[in-house]
């Protein structure tokens, strides 16, 4: 199968909403004046390649510049606890070692997919760190946190983000973690 490189035109996410989950469009125009919204870049891309893999291949955008968001849960007395975990694309969420730690739970697991898209109103394979609902947890991956620029998701499938990893870290519900993404296994 030949690879084809599609070009991408970044602009400013901002004017873009039509591109963005109405969750994410809302923290983002929260962010005026507070945080470098500008920094926010959004890309329209082709919904069928939102997955990493596809996305990368066909957009020529590295692996290790993409970064994934993966809803996660666990109980705890009853009380059933979410996080939001942000690991870049070459690793994977160590779910079952430091989310379950953090989230003080005996077994953390991804939450099923429709649950994910219900209580985020965003799209799967779209999810992303801004615009989650209030009090969730974002644990963002130290190598996420420092990268100059990433590639996350949207809300929405037809589109991608762009932004320094230094913005996702400061989300008001993030924290950022060692060694939260573990090598993904060849």
């Amino acid at each position: 199968m030949e690879c084809v490189t599609e070009t991408l035109q970044l602009v400013p996410a901002l004017t873009r909403p039509d591109l963005l989950a109405p969750a994410v469009a809302a923290e983002l125009r929260g962010w005026e004046g507070e945080r470098p919204v500008e920094q926010v870049a959004v890309a329209e891309i082709d919904p069928a390649l939102a997955d990493t893999a596809q996305f990368c291949a066909r957009y020529g955008v590295a692996p290790e510049e993409s970064a994934n968001c993966v809803v996660v849960a666990g109980r705890r007395g009853g009380e059933s606890r979410r996080a939001v975990c942000v690991v870049l694309s070459t690793t994977r969420a160590d779910v079952n070692g430091v989310v379950r730690r953090i989230l003080d739970v005996r077994k953390a697991s991804f939450l099923p997919v429709e649950e994910a898209v219900t209580e985020t109103g965003m799209e799967y394979g779209g999810i992303t760190p801004i615009g989650l609902p209030v009090g969730w947890p974002v644990l963002v991956d130290r190598a996420v946190a420092e990268s100059d620029r990433v590639v996350v998701g949207s809300g929405v499938r037809r589109s991608k983000l762009w932004l320094p990893g230094a913005l996702l870290a400061g989300l008001p519900a993030a924290e950022v973690v060692d060694g939260l993404g573990r090598p993904a296994a060849g």
